[in-house]
């Protein structure tokens, strides 16, 4: 009899050191994102993880706060 098929599903939360590489910042900027709650974090027992979707947040709510920019017609 074979071994039984294992089930892959992806991934819905990351380490710290896993999401600050996915936001391409440094481990203790994304460790002090966390510890000032910009970025949403669960805690499993010992361990603190990330949500995959606090990362969508997170940077949403950074474009948010960027000012809109007018499109101005040309004058030519």
């Amino acid at each position: 009899m074979g071994s039984p098929m294992a089930i892959t599903r992806p991934r819905i939360v990351l380490t710290v050191e896993e999401a600050a590489e996915c936001l391409s910042i440094g481990r203790t900027l994304m460790y002090a994102l966390v510890t000032a709650g910009e970025v949403e974090s669960v805690q499993i027992g010992r361990l603190r993880r990330i949500p995959i979707d606090a990362l969508d947040r997170y940077v949403s709510s950074l474009r948010g706060s960027l000012p809109v920019r007018a499109e101005t017609p040309h004058d030519g």
